[in-house]
């Protein structure tokens, strides 16, 4: 269905159509939110064209084209007459070119210098007894030298902490999984680069989170089974699962639906 070929004059307002679709499907508003995961104020807002419950032009793009999709209405129309109402779609802020390399560029690992200076003294406190047992050894089936009798073997010169390599620290295990509890699905979200609308609910449909995130600002979210996640302006979301950066989530300006299980991190 498409209103893209309505005169300008009768065509109806973005809200009316999506309800006028909704109603000619057969379907009930609390049945569309459970659809597209929109909740029910919001999708009664929008079938009444208010659109400042959506927390921006971005968020409110992305729920006309979910309402539309669940109603089967072409939403390309839709969206441009929402700009058209709206002041147009912002032209796209071109990202920085080392963006993605700045991203995945992982950390300095610093020297462990505690351990190396365990391992020093535990090498001199080692090579001093072994010195003193050997010596003991070899002058006791000898001849006693000459001078005086009780006189204590100098102790070798110790080497300097300095001269000694540090051990080699071998490659970290995934500690970031390892330390979570294996038994439940943990999500991070931050809103890094932008803010970002979140929404998620568990495999009953039991709401856990929902809110703006802003720039800066992180939320972690556990289940036993399974997390059903929407992300408004995915691109400007760092997200970890199960203790694993998601590299890549979506693009500035989309909303993005995903479902996370226990173990490593895929979509569903």
């Amino acid at each position: 269905m498409s209103i893209g070929n309505s005169p300008e004059a009768d065509r109806p307002s973005v809200g009316a159509a999506l309800q006028k679709a909704r109603i000619g499907a057969g379907l009930t508003v609390e049945e569309v939110s459970t659809t597209t995961r929109v909740r029910i104020p919001i999708v009664h807002a929008i079938e009444q064209d208010d659109f400042s419950r959506c927390g921006g032009d971005v968020y409110a793009r992305g729920h006309i084209r979910a309402l539309a999709r669940a109603v089967s209405l072409d939403s390309r129309p839709l969206i441009d007459q929402f700009d058209a109402e709206h002041g147009g779609r912002p032209a796209p802020t071109p990202a920085a070119p080392l963006f993605e390399a700045e991203r995945i560029r992982s950390e300095p690992r610093r020297p462990n210098w505690t351990a190396a200076m365990v391992a020093a003294i535990v090498a001199v406190v080692g090579f001093v007894g072994f010195t003193l047992f050997t010596g003991s050894g070899k002058s006791g089936g000898g001849p006693v030298a000459s001078g005086d009798a009780n006189a204590k073997p100098a102790p070798a010169p110790a080497r300097h902490p300095s001269t000694i390599k540090p051990p080699v620290k071998p490659e970290p295990s995934d500690s970031a999984v390892a330390g979570l509890p294996k038994d439940k699905v943990t999500i991070k979200v931050t809103a890094r680069d932008g803010q970002s609308w979140i929404s998620a609910k568990d495999a009953n449909g039991k709401l856990l989170e929902d809110g703006l995130l802003k720039k800066g600002e992180s939320k972690t979210i556990t289940d036993k089974e399974r997390i059903d996640l929407v992300l408004g302006n995915a691109g400007a979301v760092q997200l970890y699962v199960n203790g694993k950066e998601v590299k890549r989530v979506g693009d500035k300006g989309t909303v993005e639906r995903l479902s996370y299980t226990r173990g490593d991190p895929q979509a569903g």
